[in-house]
């Protein structure tokens, strides 16, 4: 089974939640229109090494199975690109898509 639904952050921001129960497991992923932060089954190494032309804005929680749990979540890792907005590891997740809406609105359409 697969969720989708509007998350509303403290600043008033609206981001994309998304759950997808899998056997043993469920993917849990927050999306903003720049990047996301997403579950452990994310690989931020993939995204840093083999897909770093793409400048991929993301970060990975682990042990979190709600969409809750991953606002609340400390990233583990963050790729190169986060970096650059400030996103950091040990951050909150819901404090990093805050800031990956403060980037979208600066930047020009």
């Amino acid at each position: 089974m697969m969720q989708m639904v509007p998350v509303t952050l403290d600043n008033g921001a609206v981001v994309l939640g998304i759950e997808v129960k899998l056997p043993k497991t469920t993917l849990v992923v927050l999306a903003s229109s720049s990047g996301y932060i997403m579950c452990g089954a994310l690989d931020v190494g993939l995204l840093n090494e083999r897909l770093k032309d793409r400048g991929i804005i993301a970060g990975r929680a682990v042990g979190v199975r709600t969409i809750t749990e991953l606002l609340e979540a400390p990233l583990e890792s963050v790729t190169h690109m986060a970096e650059t907005l400030g996103i950091t590891t040990g951050m909150k997740g819901a404090d990093a898509l805050k800031l990956m809406v403060q980037a979208e609105k600066a930047s020009p359409s």
